[in-house]
């Protein structure tokens, strides 16, 4: 059954408006080089469609433009990538600042959908300059004066928003008593640790090629060298040798030493390699910390030193010990549980704050 909100949605008249009739503030960033960069924790919004448009954490105070409580339409790039940011951050030319004082967040969010639409139209290395952007219209729910109906878009995003905390609160509470019982574990600095080569831990295995011609649709994830959407570069229902569940897939061509945890059935690219343990059986916790040791040798392999199948199994990666030097599983899966806890009670609460 729809709810009252989805039906007035249905009826709802709607009308063009350009942009700069909706925002008073329309500005570009300003042009800072990847080398000018300095280390610092305000976020860098440029035209990357993921992160919220974040792509660096920069420290620049000078000759950059910072910006707040605003929308971000990236003008180039990723062109059409339009995100809300409630906090200050320094702005790249590829980016164009959309503001209206008048607005909260929840009218910024309803209105960011709309404005993403544009780009479709901009799709073909097209981008949105300082002109076109002034020539902008975008479709907005109307009053009955026909102006656009702003206390409408908040009510509806506020809504949405209540919607997902509430889905989200049914979905984390049973996670909680999963983990409830979990062992609390001394610091990490406090532990002992030491080096061991990945092939001394790890059963590594390899991928299996499979052309993009040869690929069937379907539902079963296919795990490439991809650094993001946790290795998944495309859902297939082929199969081969390297489907495989419960282990950890380390790309070395494409985005070399990225790695991501997989419970699930996938088959493998020829671009990465299947850990799983060979002293115990592994799971989401114990394949999580191994993760983050084995991504601090990213560095190491990125000015043409290749990441090749013979120096992952001979990479050595620090690992908490016991008193016997051996690995302590129980106490890395512990601590990652330690964490995950610690970090849902954090969700929950935060989701338990007025929307």
């Amino acid at each position: 059954m729809k709810s009252n909100m989805e039906t007035d949605f249905e009826n709802l008249e709607w009308k063009e408006f350009f942009l700069n009739d909706v925002f008073n503030e329309i500005q570009r960033g300003k042009r800072l080089k990847k080398r000018d960069h300095k280390k610092g924790t305000t976020p860098y919004v440029s035209s990357t469609s993921l992160n919220n448009g974040i792509d660096d954490f920069v420290g620049n105070s000078e000759k950059v433009r910072h910006f707040s409580n605003c929308l971000t339409i990236a003008n180039s790039g990723s062109v059409g990538s339009t995100f809300y940011q409630p906090f200050k951050f320094v702005a790249s030319d590829h980016v164009t600042k959309l503001k209206n004082d008048n607005f909260n967040k929840y009218i910024y969010q309803f209105i960011s959908i709309l404005c993403i639409r544009l780009n479709v139209k901009y799709s073909f290395n097209r981008e949105i300059n300082d002109s076109r952007i002034q020539r902008e219209k975008i479709l907005l729910p109307t009053t009955l004066k026909g102006e656009p109906d702003y206390a409408f878009m908040e009510q509806y995003m506020r809504i949405k928003v209540q919607e997902k905390i509430d889905q989200y609160s049914i979905y984390i509470k049973p996670r909680l008593e999963q983990l409830k019982d979990f062992k609390k574990v001394e610091p990490l600095e406090k532990k002992e640790w030491e080096e061991f080569e990945i092939e001394k831990i790890f059963k590594v295995k390899s991928g299996k090629r499979l052309t993009k011609s040869d690929m069937k649709k379907g539902t079963k994830p296919f795990i490439g060298a991809t650094d993001s959407n946790n290795g998944i570069t495309e859902f297939v229902s082929n199969t081969n040798v390297s489907e495989d569940c419960n282990v950890l897939g380390v790309n070395y061509n494409g985005s070399v030493v990225e790695n991501f945890y997989h419970p699930y059935k996938a088959i493998f690219s020829d671009d990465v390699k299947r850990l799983s343990f060979k002293e115990v059986k592994g799971n989401k916790h114990l394949f999580l910390f191994v993760k983050g040791q084995i991504l601090k040798q990213k560095e190491k392999y990125q000015y043409g030193y290749k990441f090749n199948g013979k120096r992952m199994n001979n990479q050595k990666i620090l690992l908490p010990v016991t008193n016997k030097n051996k690995p302590d599983y129980a106490y890395m899966e512990n601590y990652m549980k330690q964490i995950e806890f610690k970090k849902l009670n954090q969700y929950l609460a935060f989701t338990q704050t007025k929307v």
